[in-house]
């Protein structure tokens, strides 16, 4: 629907003449039958206030493609002015923060999955005796302090890039307007990334699906003589999985940065209404499925073996928000 349709839509849901709408504008009635007769265009300074006097976005107005059931009211969103604005300057920023935040969040991921690697190649050197001189006491210990090294660094990475991009956190969390000219820009930017970007979510899958080979040929050939064939083949499937997810961040961040712009998928409108809920249902899945990993790993000692959580909270964790979101969609 064009300009000039929308114009003449809203224009009739409030009651509205051609000339009471004038009068709000300060226009006069000859430039509004212009208007919705697509002889002319109003200017942004028009835009914005058809905008703030109709009750919707500028982006409904401006986007041909976003049709008026699509259009977010303002009343909706609990605003009673128009949505905050994000100028170009603004939106490279944001896009060039994520780029450079992208690479810390992947690291701190890997850090994570390789200090687990490392205890189950510590317990696995205890086990066996490799490293008489250690014990499986020491080598335990010193394995849990690679693990906790490890996350520290972590956690370390991920604040350092949480406070990288404080004040844009709106815009994950509120609707906002865009400048003229943003769209254009954003829409560059994700074919550029897509076609950077656009290999590793398969290269990553592929990762994925043969981290298991060399558990399997441990169990084909038979190289079941003391638990290191097995140890190793587990440290190997992870670091394999850790490459995987380094990957998928990448890719994701980038092409997440450019679906928070637009607006699109997890970012639309009606996701960010629903993001309070689903946000505290991920954080306690992922608190659970911790406390899981910790609490059957201590209990039985077979970190050679506890890692399945992970893999199945992975599976789980995208069925559970598919879930929400149906269930959320049936209640709207």
């Amino acid at each position: 629907m064009i300009l000039a349709d929308k114009i003449i839509n809203e224009r009739k849901k409030n009651g509205w003449s051609q000339e009471e709408l004038a009068e709000k504008l300060g226009v006069s009635r000859q430039s509004v039958s212009k208007w919705e007769g697509a002889q002319s265009v109003p200017d942004m300074q028009r835009i914005l206030e058809m905008s703030r006097i109709f009750g919707v976005s500028c982006d409904y107005l401006l986007k041909e493609e976003l049709e008026p059931e699509e259009s977010v009211r303002l009343a909706e969103v609990g605003n009673d002015a128009t949505c905050r604005s994000v100028s170009m300057e603004e939106a490279q920023t944001y896009l060039y923060l994520r780029h450079r935040m992208a690479p810390l969040v992947a690291l701190g991921v890997f850090l994570c999955i390789f200090g687990a690697a490392a205890l189950v190649l510590m317990a696995g050197v205890g086990e066996s005796g490799v490293l008489p001189g250690l014990g499986e006491d020491g080598a335990g210990a010193l394995g849990l302090m690679i693990l906790l090294g490890c996350v520290a660094g972590a956690v370390t990475l991920f604040i350092r890039s949480g406070r990288m991009m404080e004040d844009f956190a709106f815009l994950e969390k509120e609707p906002f307007e865009t400048a003229y000219g943003v769209d254009g820009m954003v829409r560059e930017r994700k074919a550029e990334y897509r076609e950077k970007y656009g290999s590793y979510p398969a290269i990553a899958t592929t990762l994925c699906i043969t981290s298991l080979v060399p558990l399997l040929l441990t169990e084909i050939f038979d190289m079941r003589e003391g638990v290191m064939p097995m140890i190793l083949s587990v440290c190997l499937l992870l670091l394999m999985v850790g490459a995987a997810v380094v990957l998928f961040i990448l890719s994701g961040m980038h092409t997440g940065g450019v679906q928070v712009l637009l607006q699109e998928g997890d970012y639309s409108r009606e996701e960010k209404r629903r993001s309070g809920f689903t946000g505290t249902v991920a954080g306690a899945f992922w608190l659970f499925a911790t406390a899981v990993y910790l609490g059957w790993s201590f209990w039985s000692g077979a970190w050679d073996r506890t890692w399945i959580v992970w893999p199945v909270a992975g599976v789980l964790f995208p069925m559970l928000m598919g879930l929400i979101r149906l269930l959320s969609c049936r209640r709207e």
